[in-house]
């Protein structure tokens, strides 16, 4: 379920060059708008993305479970005049 009003993620989702990113990708993912330091973060407090994978000592995540994260977190903001 996304938020009334929350910005697409999907255009990022559909041009990402695989089904998962790793969680030091995020940055790119995103633009920079979330730090991988901050994803850590999440995760321990078991408040990241759904689906995360380890591979040796990377982290990963579906990148459709990263959208729908990054969506619920996610509010878009109007100009005050």
């Amino acid at each position: 379920m996304t938020k009334l009003n929350a910005p697409s993620f999907q255009l990022m989702a559909d041009q990402w060059p695989s089904p998962f990113v790793a969680r030091q990708e995020v940055g790119k993912f995103t633009g920079g708008i979330v730090n991988p330091r901050t994803l850590a973060n999440q995760d321990s407090l078991h408040l990241g993305p759904e689906g995360r994978i380890r591979v040796g000592r990377k982290i990963a995540y579906p990148v459709r479970e990263f959208v729908k994260w990054l969506e619920a977190r996610s509010v878009k903001v109007g100009h005050d005049k």
